[in-house]
Order: C-alpha cells, then sequence, then structure tokens
C-alpha cells in the first residue's frame, strides 16, 4: 500500500526533499537537456545564442583540465544545507591536514550517485573549509560530462574536474599547496554493487591513482563514507544474471553504469527516485606521507597500493561500530 505523506509536513522537510530532487534531476537528465537546448536553439530566432557559446566555448575548452572554475558564492549557497539535512551527512575530520601540501584523497564507497562526495566536497554544507583550513577540495568526474554544454560550466562552479591525467598534474603540481582531489576509486563499476548494507570496493586492481600520487609527492588520504550504500535499494543484479550481463555490456560502450536503483517518492514513501532518509557520515583519515618518484616502478607502486589498502581497512575498521555496522563485517576489497 502506498503511504502518502501528510499534509502537515513541515516546510523545512519540503524544501530538502524539493533541493534533493533537482540534485537529482541535475546529474540525471540536465546534461541531455543542456545538449537539447544548445541544438535546439540553432534552428529558432535566438540561434545567436548558441554560437556566442560555441565561441565561449572554443575559449574556454581546456578550462575543466586547468583546475576548473570554481564559484565559492555557489558552493556556499544556503540550498545545500537543505540537501544536507535531508539524511543528514555530515564530515569527520580524524587528522591534520597540512595546508602547505598537496593530496590526493581516495573516496569510498561510490553509492549509487555518490551523494556523500558530492555534498562533503562540492559545497560547503558540511564545513569542509572550517574543518581543513586553507584546503581547497576538488572532485574527480567522467571526462565526458565536460564536453556537454552549459552543463560542463554547472559541474565546474562546485571544484569538479576531469578523471585523467592532464587535470591531476594541473592540480597536484601546484607548488603551493593546500590543494585536496578526491577521486571514486571504485568508480561506475562500484555503483552496481551499492546497496543498503553492502561493503564492497572496487580497488584491489585499481592503481592509477597511487601512480599518480607517487609521481607528484601528494600525500595519499583514505575516505570512506558510511551509510552511502544505504540511502538507495537496486533491483537484483547479482554476478551472472542477465541484468548484470546488460549493464556490464552497457558500461562497455557508453562508460557509464546504469543502476536500477529506487527510493521513496516525493509524497509517499513507498516507492520512487529519491533517496532513503538515512545519514551519511564522511571520515577523513590520516595522511599518508608519499616520497616523490618521477618514474616509480611497479613495486613501489604495489607496496603503496597495499599500504593504502591496509590504512583503508583500519579507518573502516575503527569507526564502523559507530555507525551501525556489525562488528563482524569487514571490507570486502574485490
Amino acid at each position: 500500500m502506498v503511504k502518502f505523506a501528510p499534509l502537515s509536513v513541515p516546510w523545512e522537510r519540503r524544501l530538502q526533499t524539493f533541493v534533493v530532487l533537482q540534485w537529482i534531476f541535475s546529474f540525471a537528465v540536465l546534461a541531455q537537456i543542456c545538449i537539447a537546448v544548445f541544438i535546439g536553439l540553432l534552428f529558432t530566432r535566438f540561434w545567436i545564442f548558441s554560437v556566442l557559446y560555441a565561441v565561449w566555448w572554443y575559449l574556454d575548452l581546456s578550462k575543466p583540465w586547468q583546475g576548473g572554475r570554481r564559484i565559492e558564492a555557489l558552493r556556499r549557497c544556503v540550498i545545500w544545507r537543505y540537501m544536507k539535512d535531508y539524511f543528514p551527512i555530515s564530515l569527520v575530520k580524524t587528522a591534520y591536514l597540512d595546508p602547505s601540501r598537496n593530496y590526493l584523497a581516495g573516496f569510498h564507497p561510490h553509492g549509487v550517485l555518490a551523494t556523500g562526495a558530492f555534498t562533503n566536497l562540492c559545497t560547503e554544507s558540511t564545513g569542509f573549509s572550517s574543518l581543513f583550513p586553507g584546503i581547497r577540495p576538488h572532485l574527480m568526474m567522467l571526462n565526458l560530462w565536460f564536453w556537454t554544454p552549459f552543463f560542463r560550466d554547472y559541474i565546474m562552479s562546485g571544484g569538479l574536474v576531469p578523471v585523467d591525467k592532464e587535470s591531476a598534474a594541473h592540480i597536484l603540481s601546484r607548488k603551493e599547496g593546500g590543494n585536496l582531489m578526491a577521486i571514486i576509486v571504485g568508480g561506475v563499476q562500484e555503483a552496481l554493487d551499492a546497496r543498503p548494507g553492502g561493503c564492497k570496493l572496487v580497488l584491489r586492481n585499481r592503481k592509477g591513482f597511487i601512480r599518480l600520487a607517487l609521481t607528484h609527492g601528494a600525500a595519499l588520504v583514505p575516505i570512506f563514507s558510511f551509510g552511502e550504500n544505504d540511502i538507495f535499494k537496486q533491483v537484483e543484479n547479482s554476478p551472472g544474471s542477465w541484468v548484470r550481463w546488460f549493464q556490464d555490456r552497457l558500461q562497455k560502450i557508453i562508460r557509464v553504469s546504469i543502476p536500477l536503483f529506487y527510493g521513496c517518492g516525493v509524497f509517499q514513501d513507498s516507492f520512487g527516485l529519491m533517496p532513503y532518509r538515512r545519514p551519511i557520515t564522511t571520515v577523513v583519515g590520516k595522511p599518508i606521507e608519499v616520497q616523490k618518484t618521477p618514474h616509480p616502478s611497479q613495486e613501489e607502486v604495489d607496496r603503496l597500493h597495499q599500504r593504502y589498502m591496509q590504512e583503508l581497512e583500519n579507518l573502516f575498521e575503527a569507526h564502523k561500530l559507530k555507525y551501525n555496522i556489525p562488528r563482524d563485517q569487514h571490507l570486502e576489497i574485490c
């Protein structure tokens, strides 16, 4: 039976729902709408707007790979506080980050929509700058979104940058320090295993970020977001099922995974695409010192990768009981 929300729901709660809904809309269909608008305007009397943007786009083409264009006013906009309070989402500091250094952070797990990563690193709603003064966070995102008109400017405003070597090198080589570049290591593949109670990470063979850290001498920071997998459910897609086969094939073709997720509705709690109101707590671990090695060997990469996995497991074990993870549950790293 569908249970509708009572009419007496406080306005604060309604605003929270609206902000989260627009965020899901932004990352689900806004890019496609931007493309349609850009092309559609060319066939109307307003064609000049698309032409002018095309000129701007050409002149600004490399900007995403040069650190992007963050807009602090948008990062600090009050609407993100409502998004943070919807779940709620909180950020926990466990160690000091020296603002004279650059950091490469691994964010785990991806979850369905990387909600914790976006809220903590692309907005100031959880107080990142207060917890880590002098540190500018950047979050890496699939390159294809930065080739989308209008949408590219929106995502850059929060500190999102493309996930490739050129983009990483530009940020991690800044001599003044004070940059934290976060990469969701498990990526789109990990999103397919995001379900309540799950702790499965795609990490064992993901070593590119380790090589980047060594090349630039950036300290590694493990980040674990407790509750990230609990806010959506997914259609059963265990390995070997026809659903998973289709998702894997689609991912290889378009390089984007399509999790078949569901949660609650806007006006009822039974079914919909809204996330469940379950807490997300993102814990930032202590940095792992990395010696700059311009041309690291495979052995050096493997050794640091092994240490990173151990530090991530230590972080998970040290905090799991606080966030309702059973004592006998451990990370499943594949």
